[in-house]
């Protein structure tokens, strides 16, 4: 008679971990897919790269900071946010492109945590966003932007910036599963070029006319980079509204807000796509 095994069975994982899992899956996936296609990343930086340049060194000269100080240092938290701001149609762009190739329909016949699909794309989009900062900083440091707010401050700069990026990600993941196509979500441009411009980004809405400057300050955009602008320790911070002299709140305040909105806006279009 055979001994009774009675090695305790493991037990079962339950759905966050498998949550998590599929999560990662699709993160792996993501970061696959530019590791075959560099060129994609080359592009995404591209155009702030392209206009540190152009507005540090052929505008520059000609641009008035308020309280004085170098361009150059008062532009590049603006360029900062505005990378962050227009990986909006990176996301948007990947999303309605899976969508259309059927990758999403895909995923919804396979057991996986439905979760995943919306999770995964913000994990890996914020992972992107990261390394795009990385590259940006060092241009910056190589045409002489420093950093004078300290460690403390400086990380927290990068982490509202990242916060920034976060928030906007649920915006492209709902703006991809609305769209009809990617010529669709190439035209988000339209909507994302006017939106950093009235605001912060190149000039102080101080120096805008006078009806056109506190839609400038208000802008969510304006609060990031008034806020990065404080903690590196760079010209033009703050400004005479309220919101421009709580602006590293506003920096919190706003990311919460666009994700309490699109976050569930979100998940509830993915949701809808198998009905």
């Amino acid at each position: 008679m055979s001994a009774a095994d009675l090695t305790p069975a493991a037990a079962p994982r339950g759905r966050a971990h498998w949550a998590v899992a599929d999560c990662l899956s699709l993160v792996r996936r993501t970061l696959l897919n530019y590791r075959r296609k560099p060129v994609a990343v080359v592009w995404q930086l591209g155009f702030p790269i392209v206009s540190v340049l152009l507005y540090g060194f052929v505008f520059g000269s000609a641009m008035r900071v308020p309280g004085g100080g170098d361009y150059k240092d008062f532009l590049m938290p603006g360029m900062f946010t505005m990378t962050m701001t227009f990986g909006l149609m990176n996301t948007a762009t990947a999303v309605v492109h899976d969508a259309g190739k059927g990758v999403m329909d895909r995923f919804r016949s396979m057991p996986m945590a439905p979760s995943a699909v919306v999770t995964g794309r913000g994990v890996s989009d914020l992972l992107i966003a990261a390394a795009e900062l990385a590259i940006l900083a060092g241009t910056a440091l190589a045409i002489g932007w420093t950093a004078d707010g300290g460690t403390a401050g400086t990380l927290l700069a990068f982490g509202l910036l990242l916060l920034l990026r976060f928030s906007l990600v649920w915006v492209g993941v709902w703006c991809g599963l609305v769209l009809p196509d990617a010529e669709a979500a190439g035209a988000l441009y339209a909507v994302i070029f006017p939106l950093t411009m009235v605001s912060s980004v190149y000039v102080a809405p101080s120096l805008m006319p006078d009806w056109l400057g506190p839609v400038a300050a208000w802008n969510p955009i304006s609060s990031t980079v008034a806020a990065t602008r404080e903690l590196f320790g760079n010209p033009g911070a703050g400004g005479g509204s309220w919101v421009e002299q709580h602006a590293v709140l506003m920096a919190f305040v706003w990311p919460l807000v666009i994700t309490a909105v699109f976050q569930p806006l979100a998940v509830r279009r993915f949701q809808r796509l198998s009905r």
